[in-house]
């Protein structure tokens, strides 16, 4: 056996017992498939939602009412400023009572951000009429920032820009609201 022949063997060896170290050969190791039982027509099927707030009422939340606070992203101002409408007027007019719009420090640091193409937004939201909200995380990205806030509440309407109007997701006369 010439010397290449044996190292080569050698080589092999050590592979097979490396390899044999590695893969589950004991069943106890192996994971059993598991086998998926046939759904019974005739059983009632289980389904686990979440618990519904008590506050709504046929899915109204009880618990809204003026002066409403407004979390306001930075897309709404930038569209607001696109289809020229006046964002405290407009949220007036769509809820008919008085609105208080909120900004979140990661929404001005993202107008920032964006430069002097911007700079009427950042302009509309240093009013007074706006409240700032600080942020405790890390960054200027805002979506999340906004969707931790948003989720820790339940029932939250979203109001969007919708045919150049403001328009409410879950009151059911929303002028413009999807259909679901």
């Amino acid at each position: 056996m010439g010397k290449s022949k044996k190292q080569r063997k050698i080589v092999q060896q050590r592979f097979a017992q490396m390899k044999k170290m590695i893969t589950p050969e004991k069943e106890k190791l192996r994971a059993a498939p598991e086998k998926k039982k046939k759904e019974d027509p005739h059983q009632i099927k289980i389904r686990e939602l979440p618990q519904t707030s008590s506050a709504l009422f046929f899915q109204y939340n009880t618990q809204l009412g003026p002066p409403y606070r407004l979390l306001v992203d930075t897309n709404f101002i930038n569209f607001s400023i696109k289809y020229k409408l006046d964002i405290i007027q407009s949220m007036m007019d769509c809820l008919y009572a008085k609105c208080i719009p909120y900004i979140t420090d990661c929404v001005v640091g993202e107008l920032e951000k964006l430069g002097q193409k911007y700079r009427v937004a950042l302009k509309i939201i240093k009013d007074i009429r706006f409240e700032r909200i600080t942020c405790l995380h890390k960054g200027t990205y805002a979506d999340d920032c906004l969707v931790q806030r948003v989720t820790q509440h339940k029932c939250v309407p979203i109001m969007y820009i919708s045919r150049r109007r403001y328009t409410i997701e879950r009151m059911p006369d929303a002028y413009g609201a999807p259909k679901t």
